[in-house]
């Protein structure tokens, strides 16, 4: 390792020591499978955002390695060595494995850039560390650590800028960039994962590159922005996004969150709330990020721009905003190739974000609470922490007067669930029991008899099943003489 920088001795001397921890803790795994390689005539490296998390004190059981060796070469020397070994990474130079509990990757130094109409890097193999060193994203990624010796290996200052808490390019950002589109997105993750301040020259780059995020397949950007909204603080890569222009080409319906205002029709600034939401929704998870909660939280309110209604007397409305930005996010993530189902759960929490602002002060009846848990469904709860997440306001009364409200409607939800099976509303009578009341085999009517039976469930509470039976028939006669 190298020895401390003098003008910040006592940062890189932490950040040695951490290493160096690390390093020992991984190295049985790491020295064996080095050797291996020497066996063979091959060098093998720790490298990039392993070498970045050992020096963070933060490396996990996921391990990177760089080799001169060519990837059928890695092939049939960790073959013998690994617990179970994958390949779906080969065309682009990457054998997987798993070890003694860790996840290992090796690549093949390489040099990968996109033409101007692609959308996957065309790879080439390099035969120096120097040359794979060079075209990875970031100076903080840049370094590595020659097995089994030990060498640290830092030819762009990598340790200095980490030090920093700094993002870089090893060489121009344009030239990254232009390379692979997708690390302006990475930019803006890193800074979110790891709290880092980006570069000016990088953030003049993103601004000028922008649209070229477009030649990236949505699945890349998808997966970039997931990873960055499940950050520690999305709320600084999100910024970076929507500063730098990224956020028009992958997401535009959050810098048009941007609204303008004036003097006379005052509203409070969506964009801001939006972000502070977020935050708020990421205090109340409980069993680690939730990505359909942050999502919904993000975007709850990217209805309003095309809802907005400037009033006569001076106010601003946006009327039906939860049911238009349901149908975005739904049209948004489809773009982006998230799955049916977050796509449904996503939206379905937008769609449902403004419901509970009809309760007051605890006016509505029982049968409004039973049809709140019944939209709510299995997403029930993430809505408790939307909802929660969507009081921003800095009148600390208000505030206070809202959370009494929704503790009042939980308390009320609670008491309904000992008493009725809330978690699974269903009619008093099943489908083969309306068949046999009414004497009627399966059809279309079966259907419209359970509905009618679950509104009067979602009205009126259970019945017992001697009075549903008689309210069935009396809906059925009257659907005869209709």
């Amino acid at each position: 390792m190298p020895n401390a920088n003098e003008d910040n001795p006592t940062a890189l001397s932490q950040v040695q020591r951490r290493a160096v921890a690390e390093l020992l803790r991984v190295a049985p795994v790491a020295d064996d499978l080095a050797r291996r390689f020497q066996g063979a005539g091959f060098s093998l490296a720790l490298v990039g955002g392993s070498v970045r998390d050992a020096l963070l004190g933060r490396l996990g059981n996921d391990l990177d390695f760089t080799t001169d060796a060519r990837p059928q070469d890695v092939l049939k020397i960790i073959r013998p060595w690994a617990d179970s070994v994958w390949d779906v990474g080969i065309a682009f130079g990457t054998v997987g494995c798993q070890k003694d509990g860790y996840q290992i990757e090796v690549t093949t130094y390489r040099s990968e850039a996109y033409d101007r109409t692609s959308r996957k890097p065309e790879v080439s193999y390099g035969d120096t560390i120097e040359e794979d060193l060079v075209r990875r994203d970031f100076t903080v990624n840049a370094m590595a650590v020659a097995l089994p010796e030990k060498e640290f290996i830092d030819p762009h200052q990598g340790l200095e800028d980490l030090a920093a808490r700094v993002l870089r390019t090893p060489g121009t950002p344009e030239e990254s960039f232009s390379d692979d589109p997708l690390r302006m997105m990475r930019a803006a993750r890193f800074a979110a994962q790891l709290d880092f301040e980006v570069a000016p020259e990088v953030v003049t780059a993103m601004k000028g590159m922008a649209e070229r995020i477009e030649i990236v397949s949505a699945e890349r950007v998808r997966d970039e922005l997931n990873k960055l909204i499940l950050s520690a603080n999305p709320r600084k890569g999100l910024a970076l996004m929507v500063d730098s222009g990224l956020a028009a080409h992958v997401l535009p319906e959050l810098p048009a969150l941007r609204l303008e205002s004036d003097e006379h029709h005052r509203h409070k600034d969506v964009y801001e709330h939006s972000l502070t939401v977020l935050e708020q929704a990421i205090d109340l998870e409980e069993d680690g990020p939730d990505l359909v909660l942050r999502l919904a939280a993000l975007l709850h309110d990217i209805g309003k721009p095309k809802t907005r209604r400037f009033e006569s007397d001076g106010r601003v409305s946006f009327h039906h905003h939860e049911m238009v930005g349901a149908k975005m996010t739904k049209k948004r993530m489809a773009a982006l190739k998230y799955s049916n189902e977050m796509v449904k759960d996503v939206s379905r929490l937008v769609e449902l974000h403004l419901r509970f602002h009809g309760y007051g002060t605890g006016e509505w009846t029982d049968s409004a609470v039973r049809r709140y848990v019944r939209d709510g469904g299995p997403l029930l709860s993430r809505l408790h922490k939307l909802t929660r997440s969507d009081c921003t306001t800095r009148n600390k009364r208000k505030a206070s007067a809202l959370s009494r409200a929704y503790d009042g409607l939980e308390d009320r939800i609670a008491q309904l669930k000992e008493q009725e099976e809330l978690d699974a509303i269903r009619p008093d009578l099943d489908g083969n029991q309306i068949q046999t009341v009414l004497g009627v085999g399966p059809g279309p009517v079966i259907g419209k008899a359970y509905a009618f039976l679950l509104e009067l469930r979602l009205e009126n509470g259970p019945m017992e099943q001697d009075e549903a039976v008689a309210a069935l028939k009396a809906w059925w006669a009257a659907q005869e003489s209709e």
